[in-house]
């Protein structure tokens, strides 16, 4: 019983200690943040670097924020193959 209760530690210790440490997947040290809010209420933030869009985030009214990214520098947001822009939600932070 013990040891099954240790393995379940210590796979939740494993578990707590993964993650990106909130680090986006773009570099935006130093960027120009800008914020506006929307009629409906949600808030838009463009982190620009250089004067150039590097990240969007957006914090709708209700529900979590996403975030957009322009991973390759050339000042559009980053689409999948079928011309889908992604949205990358945060699931889960300490």
């Amino acid at each position: 019983m013990k040891t099954l209760l240790l393995v379940g530690l210590l796979a939740l210790a494993g578990c707590a200690t993964t993650g990106g440490g909130g680090k986006p997947p773009v570099d935006v040290s130093g960027a120009d943040v800008s914020s506006k809010t929307l009629a409906n209420g949600d808030t838009l933030e463009e982190y620009r670097v250089a004067g150039q869009l590097r990240m969007v985030k957006v914090t709708p009214a209700q529900g979590p924020a996403f975030y957009m990214y322009d991973r390759n520098g050339d000042g559009r947001m980053d689409s999948d193959k079928d011309g889908v822009s992604p949205v990358y939600w945060k699931l889960y932070s300490w």
